[in-house]
């Protein structure tokens, strides 16, 4: 690749800097800092983003860092006062701001030694590009049975995981008959992503314990045969096909989590210049769900780089959507209606990209909450769970929704199915703020006070529903606890009162006084 900018003209392919005629000395390190803020130049790369393209992840000091920007503004006849092509954004990072035209060099020249056979120089068969496009690929093989098992009722388990994977639309999911075809011939992890070109195989059994069935199901990298996830299910043997559809659910919900976590894992570790847009999509997710502003606006610049790499991609505008609804609801409440905006165009551009998409309604009945549109809001989350019964997070928020202004029974139910589809969700704590919420409402104030104890447990806890926990406590009498939970929302937020929070929640006319009252009570009025 050829940058070409001002009178200068760096080329990757040679690894050389040229100003008109003349060619400019560079070390190493400073050469691939420029390559990798003009390859980034659309946003602001951190200080942490630019350590691990550059340094692949390892420890430097400030001065370091410092040292190199320095050597490279030299390089450019720039200075730190000018900033006129490499600009330090304050507590941000770093981002080229000149023009900048990409040229592609020839192929030939582009072509490195590995690309070459050791013999006669000619080239070596290309590596088989991802037949999945931006989507991880999955191949649930059939669960084997034992002997004196139904194999009807293995082949039952596999088949739903199958489809339940399926509508979630989160991964390519290798088609039944595909799988089925090659029962009998394969089980190892290596020779099924080998086979079926993909990028995890589950794998499973059922077998027989007398008056019970045993179930166990793995999930395994198929690059490098490594266990993930594993869990076994114990089931009354009369029962078994009465609740074939509850263990399939379980299973899909935890290969689900377990990919997801792994593909964001990867994604950290790979230069930010290198992602595609599924990799860009979780490098947003791991930034999205530490819960900071700061974060927040790295998940945004992630989001929009996997859009900006495929328009089509609905998962990425639904992750979109979710950071400025994060922004409304609490990051930026003085650009409240800008953020809700903007969170519903996002929702609405998922929802074009695919409508099936269970993400993309999630995201659209989130937005309509924000617009104070509660009822819209409910019938697209129960679209979300009707494309996919085994969306969480379509569960969760729809409990969410009802908690606050609707059916306060249904959302303790709905609470609770997201938190068996998805134990160990980043968005626990919000789970049980909303079954807080519910259980208030219903009177069952001992419950309630439980609850909200839970929310506040959880570690990526946020501000609102830390001041929800406190205001549950103390009108459920658990005031010592109340007043703890207190002093941590002042500190997250000087000067927090009720009105903060009912500018954040949807509450009930008749709500309100009780909470008034509470607040009061605890100093938050």
């Amino acid at each position: 690749m050829l940058f070409l900018f001002e009178n200068f003209a760096l080329d990757t392919d040679r690894r050389e800097l040229r100003r008109g005629p003349d060619l400019l000395s560079l070390e190493p390190q400073v050469f691939d800092l420029l390559v990798f803020l003009l390859e980034n130049r659309d946003w602001v790369v951190s200080r942490d983003d630019v350590l691990q393209s550059v340094w692949g992840g390892r420890t430097v000091s400030e001065s370091t860092l410092a040292t190199r920007i320095s050597a490279a503004r030299r390089a450019l006849d720039d200075t730190g006062e000018q900033q006129r092509l490499i600009r330090t954004v304050l507590r941000k990072g770093f981002r080229f701001i000149g023009a900048a035209q990409e040229v592609q060099t020839p192929v030939e020249r582009r072509l490195t030694p590995c690309d070459r056979t050791p013999d006669a120089g000619r080239m070596a068969e290309p590596p088989r590009p991802s037949q999945h496009g931006r989507r991880a690929s999955i191949a649930v093989m059939p669960f084997t049975a034992a002997p004196g098992c139904a194999r009807s009722f293995a082949d039952g388990i596999t088949h739903d995981i199958i489809s339940g994977l399926a509508r979630l639309r989160a991964l390519f999911v290798v088609a039944r008959g595909s799988t089925f075809a090659l029962r009998d011939q394969m089980s190892h992890p290596g020779e099924i992503g080998r086979v079926l070109h993909v990028n995890y195989a589950a794998i499973g059994s059922v077998e027989d314990n007398g008056d019970r069935l045993h179930i166990t199901a793995e999930l395994c990298t198929t690059d490098d045969n490594r266990v993930i996830w594993t869990d076994s299910y114990e089931i009354p043997r009369g029962d078994a096909f009465l609740i074939t559809g509850k263990i399939a659910t379980r299973i899909v919900s935890s290969l689900d989590a377990e990919i997801e976590a792994t593909e964001r894992n990867r994604a950290v570790l790979k230069p930010p210049n290198l992602l595609n847009a599924w990799e860009a999509h979780h490098r947003g997710l791991w930034h999205m769900y530490r819960f900071t502003e700061p974060d927040n606006e790295q998940a945004q610049r992630y989001f929009r780089r996997a859009i900006k790499l495929d328009p089509t991609f609905s998962r990425a505008y639904a992750g979109l959507s979710f950071t400025h609804w994060y922004n409304a609801f609490q990051f930026k409440s003085t650009a409240k209606q800008a953020e809700a905006d903007s969170a519903f165009v996002s929702a609405s551009r998922g929802l074009l990209a695919d409508h099936r998409d269970p993400a993309a309604h999630w995201a659209m009945g989130r937005a309509l909450w924000l617009r104070g549109e509660d009822e819209a809001s409910i019938r697209e989350l129960n679209e979300a769970i009707g494309l996919s019964p085994n969306f969480a997070l379509a569960h969760y928020q729809l409990g969410f929704v009802q908690a606050q202004t609707g059916d306060a029974q249904a959302a303790v139910e709905a609470v609770e199915v997201a938190r068996q589809l998805s134990p160990f969700d980043p968005m626990l704590y919000a789970m049980c703020a909303a079954r807080a919420w519910a259980l208030f409402r219903l009177k069952r104030f001992e419950e309630a006070g439980e609850w909200a104890l839970n929310t506040i447990r959880q570690p990526n806890a946020s501000l609102h529903a830390r001041a929800l926990s406190a205001l549950v406590l103390a009108c459920v009498g658990r005031l010592e606890e109340s007043l703890r939970e207190v002093d941590v929302v002042r500190r997250l937020r000087p000067g927090y009162t009720i009105n903060d929070f009912f500018l954040a929640f949807h509450v009930l006319a008749d709500d309100k006084p009780v909470y008034l009252a509470a607040a009061k009570q605890i100093g938050m009025g």
